[in-house]
């Protein structure tokens, strides 16, 4: 046998032995937990054939307790590239049957490594949570390598996409990574997010309480608004990230790829879905489908917030960011959640040059003791911020109400809108109409022989006044009070139109946004 193929031998054995991850043992363990081994996890995900593993050989350093003695496979994380949907991605997935996937300093280097890589080739990063935490053995070790991957978040952020699975535990600091990216998926009863877990609670606080209840999938996509994907299997889930980043760009340099259009499912008429009266709620998400290419369209954060609708849908092949005011929720009005839930949305779509379409539809912010102590004012100027600072393509679509500060914060002309377009059934006021006239006509409400009767008089004729589209098209802050029927055309032509807009600014090294 020649020198070579003694090598060739010994590189397979070392390479089967690194591929056991913790032991067949081990394996078995984590099946039976209902997860998927980290690499099976890589496969499923990728595009067949397409993945080429790197650090496959990487040991720990340490040598406290005993850990001089211990190889750990891979240092429990599997790191490398591939492709998603034909594209390039970097992808790294933490191997909970190596020491429970815990986090040293080696294991951050390869996390690092392969975040620093996805920077330099402009390609999106996708993270693969499953892990106990820090390695306690390694001390501020640990805590380094955690502060090395925030870090290295915060540089990516806006450059490229980054994509964050929890596919098992991922508590303490280990949490604000996936914080740090844009988008976090998650699993119903396997993924679980919390800073101080149910031992640290039950010893401080002396409450029980379990870790699906603190910290589950359900809890993080319909309470705290921490995830924005939620899929029953992980299987689900790799196809919702596939879905996903087939309407991403790869950076922020170079457009999302290009589909071949189709008109919108002939099912979804948009002349019959919004009822003209104002207080009748209807599902905002079919007005979208009638105007995305084969109605297609992909919702983000679905469970948080339902009073706001933002996700992704294409247009003539493009991928455009809807956001839309959801009747069928708190009818449709801004809040503290609903804020950020819109104000993160449209600074990824700046961000990465996505051409934002809003549908308004709303009585205002959302008023009460609750929400002006939760900080209504702070959270609200979020979404001001954003629409204000964001560069690209920005058509508004006025359907029915606009009160308030809801009109200006909605994407209006005064906010920079490129194009706002209303509908004849809008109302664009400071109030609806019947705050208005109890207001306005108060005296003679209250003077009249039948008070009932003669409000409703004055609530007409406010109406008639004010709350229509014609007053805001007389001043030019509306460019088209259009035809329900032509939404699509419209929206069509503005974004056409718009492609090589051009917002400059003044000079600053950045501005200042309400956190």
């Amino acid at each position: 046998m020649s020198l070579l193929s003694d090598k060739i031998s010994d590189l397979q054995k070392r390479t089967a032995q690194a591929l056991l991850g913790g032991g067949e043992k081990a394996v078995a363990k984590q099946i039976a937990m209902g997860k998927l081994p980290a690499r099976e996890r890589i496969r499923q995900l990728l595009d067949e054939g397409t993945f080429y593993e790197y650090d496959l050989f990487i040991q720990h350093d340490a040598k406290e307790f005993g850990m001089d003695k211990k190889i750990l496979a891979g240092d429990g994380v599997v790191i490398g590239t591939g492709k998603i949907n034909g594209q390039p991605v970097a992808i790294y997935a933490q191997d909970f049957t190596v020491a429970g996937g815990s986090l040293g300093s080696m294991h951050a280097r390869k996390i690092t490594k392969i975040m620093d890589y996805a920077l330099r080739m402009r390609i999106p990063l996708i993270g693969i949570n499953d892990s106990g935490g820090a390695r306690i053995q390694e001390g501020v070790n640990s805590l380094a390598g955690y502060g090395e991957i925030f870090f290295r978040n915060t540089l990516n952020s806006g450059v490229i996409p980054q994509i964050s699975v929890i596919l098992g535990p991922c508590a303490g600091g280990a949490v604000y990574s996936p914080a740090l990216t844009d988008f976090v998926f998650v699993v119903d009863k396997i993924s679980k997010m919390f800073i101080t877990g149910p031992e640290v609670i039950k010893s401080v606080l002396g409450e029980e309480i379990d870790m699906e209840s603190l910290g589950g999938a359900r809890v993080h996509c319909e309470i705290t608004g921490n995830a924005h994907f939620f899929a029953e299997s992980e299987e689900q889930c790799f196809k919702q990230i596939k879905t996903l980043l087939s309407y991403l760009p790869a950076n922020n340099k170079v457009s999302a790829v290009v589909k071949k259009s189709e008109e919108p499912d002939k099912k979804f008429k948009i002349e019959k879905i919004v009822p003209a009266d104002a207080t009748a709620p209807y599902d905002v998400r079919n007005v979208i489908k009638s105007l995305t290419d084969s109605s297609d369209f992909i919702e983000v954060q679905e469970l948080w917030a339902k009073n706001i609708v933002v996700g992704f849908g294409r247009m003539h092949g493009k991928t455009v960011g809807f956001v839309a005011n959801q009747p069928l929720y708190l009818a449709g009005v801004l809040d503290c959640d609903s804020s950020d839930k819109a104000a993160k949305f449209i600074r990824f779509c700046d961000a990465f040059n996505i051409p934002i379409v809003t549908l308004e539809d709303m009585p205002g912010y959302l008023p009460g003791v609750d929400q002006e102590h939760a900080g209504v004012i702070r959270h609200g100027a979020k979404v001001l911020y954003a629409y204000s600072e964001a560069t690209v393509p920005k058509i508004t679509v006025i359907l029915r109400k606009a009160y308030g500060g809801g009109y200006i914060a909605m994407n209006s002309r005064h906010l920079r809108a490129d194009f706002v377009f209303a509908w004849p059934t809008a109302e664009i006021a400071v109030m609806g109409p019947d705050g208005a006239a109890n207001i306005i006509f108060r005296k003679e409400i209250m003077e009249a022989p039948d008070p009932e009767a003669m409000r409703k008089q004055k609530v007409a004729e406010y109406k008639e006044k004010f709350a229509n589209p014609y007053v805001a098209a007389s001043k030019g802050y509306i460019d088209s009070v259009i035809n329900p029927a032509d939404t699509r055309k419209f929206i069509l032509q503005s974004l056409e139109i718009s492609v090589d807009k051009y917002a400059g600014g003044p000079s600053k090294k950045h501005g200042l946004p309400p956190f």
